[in-house]
């Protein structure tokens, strides 16, 4: 690494210690330099709070001293009054000799201004530095901007001979687990860094989940459900109190408590990613069950899936899902699973 791409990849690795807590603003980090040294750094660690390149300059103690620093941060500073000041006028203020970009903001209200702006006021500015992991931090951010739609992410669990579910007898509930209790807390885990958590009418009658962060700290994330005509009675545990639930339907339009009833003309993938578009939901983790896995991959609107595969064999029942391409990378988990990972370029 030259000494640009050093100081973006300590940038790169401050932001991603916001991962879920920022959406929807993007994961930031930002590290001033001067002389050689790193004379303060920050990420963006909650939505609403203070933005990385405002942490960087609090750290720095004396303000004085960023005169004719580099400022190193990984997305284009913000020009935009939202929840925080707009951070271009901040840096502009303390004259730097440099600022140093990862990948340029795509977010409309943005796009280019902030470097436009540090131009004009004879601020040397360099971008694209290790460009490629910058947006790769900011998936989810990008994917909604520039498709105008949530980052999809699939996930699912199977059994070795590709099942998801045993056969079940009539009005047979529960969840018949497949992956291990390590591999358990793992879903967790993804749960708290998505924005949105997703399944089918069916997933809540089988399995009746809660779909909130328990293994792991973390924020819950919004339930959404499919239920296209309205089936589910209202003691399920999704519509706890745990964490906002949105129901979309083909019904009616309703709110009672945390739990909002979405009418949509139909409950297909469009309808859905695009009213989760309107509310500003940048990701969905889509957890089943088959069907509703299979929608996603049918319309391909899917960025990412994550499969685990069990040793153990059901020999028959609800088959999973298949994909065509192959895993981009996979790792033993727990005591026996294996997690295969898929992309969708």
């Amino acid at each position: 690494m030259n000494t640009d791409e050093h100081y973006m990849q300590r940038c790169i690795d401050l932001a991603y210690l916001g991962l879920g807590q920022v959406s929807p603003n993007p994961m930031v980090g930002c590290v001033i330099v001067k002389d050689g040294e790193i004379i303060g750094e920050g990420y963006h660690r909650t939505y609403g709070q203070s933005h990385a390149e405002i942490e960087a300059i609090k750290n720095v103690g004396n303000n004085l001293k960023i005169k004719g620093s580099t400022v190193y941060v990984s997305l284009e500073p913000c020009t935009h009054f939202g929840k925080t000041p707009p951070c271009v006028s901040s840096i502009i203020e303390l004259k730097p000799r440099k600022v140093v970009i990862g990948s340029r903001d795509s977010n409309p209200s943005v796009a280019g201004r902030g470097i436009d702006r540090l131009q004009r006021e004879g601020i040397q500015v360099v971008e694209g530095v290790l460009e490629e992991a910058c947006r790769e931090l900011n998936k989810r951010f990008f994917t909604f901007h520039e498709k105008r739609r949530p980052y999809v992410i699939l996930k699912w669990a199977q059994t070795q001979d590709g099942y998801l579910d045993r056969n079940r007898e009539e009005d047979e509930t529960g969840i018949n687990w497949i992956s291990t209790v390590e591999t358990k807390m793992l879903v967790h885990k993804w749960r708290a860094e998505e924005a949105g958590i997703l399944v089918g009418r069916n997933t809540i009658l089988n399995d009746n989940p809660s779909l909130t962060v328990r293994q792991v700290s973390g924020k819950n994330p919004t339930r959404i459900v499919i239920d296209s005509n309205l089936k589910l009675s209202e003691d399920v545990g999704v519509f706890s109190a745990d964490a906002p639930t949105l129901v979309f339907n083909r019904l009616r339009n309703f709110q009672k408590n945390n739990v909002e009833w979405i009418k949509i003309p139909e409950t297909s993938t469009r309808f859905i990613l695009e009213e989760l578009y309107r509310r500003n939901i940048l990701s969905v983790l889509v957890e089943g069950g088959s069907r509703t896995l299979q929608y996603f991959i049918i319309d391909n609107v899917w960025d990412e899936a994550r499969v685990i595969v069990s040793p153990i064999k059901f020999k028959e029942g609800m088959r999973a899902p298949v994909l065509t391409k192959t895993p981009v990378r996979s790792h033993p988990f727990g005591p026996s699973d294996t997690v295969y990972y898929y992309q969708r370029k």
